[in-house]
C-alpha cells in the first residue's frame, strides 16, 4: 500500500471464541488503537469497525440479526459483510476488514501507517 500505509494482519480471535451468528469486540493494532467486532455467521467470518457510525455504541453490545448488526443504542442495522447502513437512523456505512482463519485463529487486516 502507498501513502505511508502498508497493510498488517492481526490475531482478533480464537475460532472457538465466537459463536455462530454472535459478535465479539476486540482492540487490536500495535497499540491497541483498532476496536474491531468480528463476526460469525453461517460459519463464515467477518470484521467491522466496533463502533456505530452514528452515535459511537459499541456495536458488539449489539445484535446480530440475519446478516445485519443492530446497534443497540438507537436499533439501527448494518450488514455485516459490506458494512452498508440499512436502517435509520444509520446513514454513514461502517469500515469492513478482511478476514482470514489460520489453525483455530481469526486474523484481521488492518491497514496501519508505516514507521517513521
Amino acid at each position: 500500500m502507498t501513502n505511508g500505509q502498508s497493510d498488517r494482519w492481526y490475531r482478533a480471535a480464537a475460532t472457538s471464541d465466537i459463536e455462530d451468528d454472535d459478535v465479539l469486540g476486540v482492540i487490536v493494532g500495535d497499540y491497541g488503537q483498532h476496536e474491531i467486532a468480528v463476526y460469525k455467521i453461517g460459519g463464515a467470518y467477518f470484521a467491522t469497525g466496533d463502533r456505530c457510525t452514528h452515535q459511537r455504541a459499541r456495536l458488539s453490545d449489539g445484535l446480530v440479526i440475519d446478516d445485519c448488526i443492530e446497534c443497540p443504542l438507537h436499533q439501527g442495522r448494518f450488514h455485516i459483510a459490506t458494512g452498508r447502513a440499512k436502517s435509520r437512523p444509520v446513514s454513514i456505512p461502517l469500515q469492513t476488514y478482511p478476514t482470514r482463519i489460520e489453525e483455530d485463529a481469526v486474523f484481521v487486516l488492518i491497514a496501519e501507517p508505516d514507521a517513521a
